[in-house]
């Protein structure tokens, strides 16, 4: 009862004041091991707090691998495959579809080898060796699933799933299309640092503006003078100075080259992917991050209403930036 009355009074605020105008209402809150806020502009308080804990408890119970009970635990610990729910149909789907457009850089399977780098539930004690990891790359392929209606299927028992690099996004979208549902036409949802906009603030008719963090030379994260500013689409990152593990005196990245099975190791110290919707954005960020600036500039440059901007070091040890064309467009107001 009292993780509402935040904004419940804000609700009785909106409506104490004569004139119904637009008002600024603002939900924050915890889930996802990270945090949410969530800005929107109505005349009256149409979505609380319960509705929007309700809707990512609903998410966990099908995608988190921190829950014990969930589907996709169930999955992972079955030979064969179950039936699943809507929201893991939808994420699963997207999956496998950005798998395909990146050549297999970015793979839903690759729940063994988080698993085994220790960036899953349980830290295991020592990281791979060579030999570890040529055992669970044949379990890593999303060639290995399939589906019979709403049963995902695997094709060996060995398949293991991790959502963790497009559940967010997904989970930002399923907001936005909640608030959308109750009909609110703007405002700007993020969770954990992912971000999905619509329309314009009140009462000042303009863009939303979104800074974007970068890291310093010690990798500790400063605020990048950029700001991105958006009346549409979602907008997420993905770096290597936020998760990692060391070891040797080397920092080693949470995002995991499904091909190889090492993490990956380039240039790119972190992607900020414009696209219009977060779970398209979500894992294609993973998937550039694997790719090298030049590649991933490249391909970007051929998405039709991708756009992304790179942070990464140079030879010489400094930072630079890079942005591709419609990344570009959005840091005018």
């Amino acid at each position: 009862m009292n993780r509402l009355l935040p904004v419940l009074i804000s609700c009785i605020l909106t409506f104490s004041f004569g004139r119904r105008e637009m008002k600024k209402i603002q939900i924050n809150g915890s889930a996802q091991g990270t945090t949410y806020h969530i800005t929107y502009y109505a005349k009256d308080c149409v979505i609380v707090k319960s509705q929007i804990d309700s809707l990512l408890n609903a998410i966990d119970q099908s995608l988190s691998l921190y829950n014990p009970n969930s589907l996709i635990n169930q999955f992972n610990q079955s030979n064969e495959g179950l039936t699943v729910d809507n929201h893991f149909v939808a994420v699963t789907k997207a999956a496998q579809s950005i798998f395909q457009k990146t050549n297999g850089l970015f793979d839903i399977t690759i729940g063994p080898l988080t698993k085994a780098w220790g960036f899953g539930p349980v830290k295991p004690d020592s990281l791979p060796n060579e030999k570890a990891i040529q055992s669970l790359l044949p379990c890593v392929d999303s060639r290995l699933l399939y589906w019979e209606g709403k049963k995902l299927k695997k094709k060996d028992p060995c398949v293991q799933l991790d959502a963790n690099g497009i559940a967010q996004g997904y989970s930002v979208d399923q907001l936005g299309l909640l608030l959308e549902q109750n009909g609110i036409s703007d405002y700007l949802v993020e969770l954990g640092g992912e971000i999905r906009v619509k329309g314009k603030k009140w009462p000042e008719q303009t863009k939303m503006s979104v800074g974007i963090e970068t890291p310093g030379e010690d990798f500790a994260p400063t605020v990048m003078k950029k700001i991105v500013w958006l009346d549409k689409g979602a907008l997420t990152t993905s770096g290597n100075y936020r998760r990692y593990r060391e070891s040797g005196g080397k920092h080693l990245s949470h995002l995991i080259n499904p091909r190889t099975g090492y993490p990956f190791e380039n240039e790119l110290i972190s992607v900020t992917v414009y696209a219009p919707d977060a779970i398209t954005a979500d894992a294609y960020d993973n998937a550039l991050m694997g790719m090298g600036l030049r590649q991933a500039l490249d391909f970007v440059e051929k998405q039709p209403g991708l756009g992304a901007y790179f942070i990464y070091r140079q030879k010489n040890g400094n930072i630079a930036d890079s942005t591709s064309r419609i990344f570009r467009s959005l840091l005018q107001p």
